[in-house]
């Protein structure tokens, strides 16, 4: 009888032990691929009848450690892209709109666009929003005008609201009109201080003229690139300039307008992760900062976490990586997914933008004397021929599965496996992850306890959904 008794019981035991490495039954997981070859581009691919040895490595997700919430995943849509897309005739250019900021099955649901304010070294020329004859000055910014900017960026910016109004713009200034800065030139030169306040007041002109077209800007970086001041346009801003700006101009003029955009310093390189920690440190200044923007030309990812740690309350945001032309997919595929999509996020980004969401073949336009001839859209745009380019898939694999709001969570490092899980507001689970390798991987996922077997092809980046179903 004892024997009975031990027989029922070790059977028993079995039986828990296998229910409890599978998935449940109100569970289902699938995989969306794209191969480094381009075999496979944003594809749905089957993970029925993989089974994983006992010796596979655990890929672990839990659920229950949060980091941040994530506002978006997108692109920069500068004056030339804007120009190239409202050229195009109406049927096309919705359709490429559609593909880009839509939510069905075949959109890639772009949830974030960087605006620059005033021109950007992509734009057919240098221009400000108070354009003046040279020798004068406009204190109090009677020649404002957004009239530029009606001519495509508005225009094109209503069109994609229409089809998500839910998008977050964020807007970045590469230069103030020339008049205000020391050098009286687009490029270079560094904002003279009895014009503090006028810019201040400039950017408040800005973000209230948006919002008089329906456009609400929901962040503004204090400088693009402030440490570059080769570009065309652009401006020197050094870490101690701008926290008197933002501290004793910026902030309060915001304040007293009734504004609420996000202000965020710095927007710049991973190798000064001190300019943004510097301007943090003035208690005065602080308080009118939500967070730092990073782009990655020079240093290390791993710097924002350094950032992180010293002001965690204070939000961080990726803003800006390019493609050189004419784009080299399996590196740009592998590089930007491993140090921006999963890299910056693992670092406590709330973003991930690349640079630039359009251009035409001859990636045009940009500045003279510093505008980047180089700079690969995430589409290429020939009239109505559309080419989609490296960054169109890169922000691809994660704009549509990981939406806003959903929350950074816990995952193991693997060392073959690089990856970054995230939890959606409908309680999906979202892994990200590359394999760079010359060998398919086959692994185990234990998300909350409960296990499945998954596989990653060779040299692919792969998004695995964890869908909740119906009880």
């Amino acid at each position: 009888m004892k024997n009975k008794f031990l027989q029922i019981a070790l059977l028993a035991l079995a039986a828990l032990s296998f229910l409890g490495c599978q998935p449940k039954s109100n569970r289902d997981i699938s995989l969306v691929l794209t191969r480094l070859d381009e075999t496979k581009l944003l594809e749905k691919s089957p993970l029925d009848n993989i089974k994983a040895g006992d010796d596979a490595p655990v890929l672990s997700v839990n659920s229950g450690t949060e980091y941040q919430t994530m506002d978006g995943f997108g692109y920069t849509l500068t004056g030339g892209s804007a120009m190239h897309i409202h050229r195009m005739n109406a049927e096309p250019r919705k359709a490429l709109l559609t593909e880009l900021f839509g939510k069905g099955e075949n959109d890639i649901a772009v949830s974030y666009l960087r605006l620059s304010v005033g021109a950007s070294d992509l734009d057919e020329k240098p221009f400000s929003y108070a354009e003046i004859p040279d020798g004068e000055t406009d204190p109090e910014l009677e020649s404002f005008t957004l009239d530029y900017d009606q001519k495509h960026l508005i225009p094109v910016l209503k069109e994609i609201l229409a089809i998500n109004p839910d998008i977050k713009l964020m807007g970045s200034p590469w230069s103030p009109p020339k008049w205000m800065k020391d050098n009286n030139d687009t490029r270079g030169g560094s904002l003279l201080p009895e014009f503090y306040g006028t810019y201040a007041n400039y950017l408040v002109n800005y973000i209230e003229g948006m919002k008089a077209e329906g456009i609400r800007i929901e962040a503004l970086t204090v400088q693009n690139e402030p440490l570059h001041p080769g570009n065309n346009p652009s401006l020197l801003m050094l870490p101690e300039d701008q926290a008197v700006f933002v501290r004793d101009h910026l902030g309060p003029a915001f304040e007293k307008a009734g504004i609420d955009t996000k202000i965020i310093i710095y927007d710049h390189n991973a190798d000064r992760p001190d300019y943004p920690i510097t301007i943090l440190n003035d208690p005065e200044a602080r308080k009118y900062i939500d967070g730092s923007a990073f782009h990655l030309y020079g240093g290390e990812i791993e710097a924002l976490s350094e950032v992180h740690e010293a002001h965690p309350d204070k939000n961080l945001y990726f803003t800006e990586q390019w493609i050189g032309a004419p784009g080299n997919f399996p590196g740009d595929m592998a590089w930007h997914t491993k140090e921006l999509i999963i890299g910056a996020t693992r670092n406590w980004a709330k973003t991930v933008l690349e640079w630039n969401l359009a251009a035409d073949p001859n990636q045009e336009p940009h500045t003279d004397r510093g505008g980047c001839d180089r700079c690969l859209g995430a589409v290429t745009i020939d009239g109505d021929e559309i080419v989609k380019n490296p960054a169109y898939y890169i922000i691809g694999q994660a704009s549509k599965f990981v939406v806003p709001g959903s929350v950074r969570i816990e995952s193991n490092v693997l060392e073959n496996l690089p990856n970054v899980a995230f939890k959606t507001p409908e309680g999906n689970i979202v892994i990200i992850a590359i394999n760079e390798n010359q060998v398919d991987l086959t692994f185990k996922l234990n998300i909350d306890g409960e296990m499945v077997s998954a596989h990653l092809p060779t040299e692919s980046v792969g998004t695995f959904i964890w869908t909740p179903g119906i009880d």
